[in-house]
């Protein structure tokens, strides 16, 4: 498996989507990578010569991609709550930050659903203990 930026990506897929295994690298990027790198879109990645991989190895080094990325994405994320910001708070409370609702969505953010408040009366006639009489 070839090793480009840290990450193994996978040898049977085109170059183009194998490209996007990285972090930080979609398909636009992809393209502007290969288009740079003077590599051919529908080649498998198996089949890339090693020139070709240090071409693509030099085009990748310039974006910036996996833990250069995600390191930036936790300091914006840092900042935004330091400075007390309304999405900083949403980050820090683990709700969503971008306006989407929270009524009824939202069970990736907010985990799986849990039953707060009153029960059902059938729930609750069902769980009642039953009180014999004694003879």
């Amino acid at each position: 498996m070839p090793r480009i930026a840290g990450r193994d990506i996978p040898e049977n897929k085109k170059i183009e989507f194998s490209l996007r295994y990285i972090y930080g690298i979609g398909p636009t990027n992809a393209a502007g990578i290969l288009a740079k790198a003077k590599v051919d879109v529908n080649k498998r990645t198996k089949d890339l010569t090693g020139d070709e991989l240090a071409r693509l190895q030099k085009a990748v080094d310039e974006v910036k991609v996996e833990g250069d990325l995600r390191k930036e994405v936790q300091q914006n994320i840092a900042r935004l709550k330091e400075i007390g910001s309304y999405r900083g708070h949403r980050h820090a409370k683990g709700l969503p930050v971008r306006g989407q609702r929270t009524r009824t969505n939202a069970r990736t953010k907010r985990g799986k659903r849990m039953t707060i408040g009153a029960l059902k009366k059938e729930v609750l006639a069902t769980k009642e203990p039953k009180v014999e009489e004694k003879k």
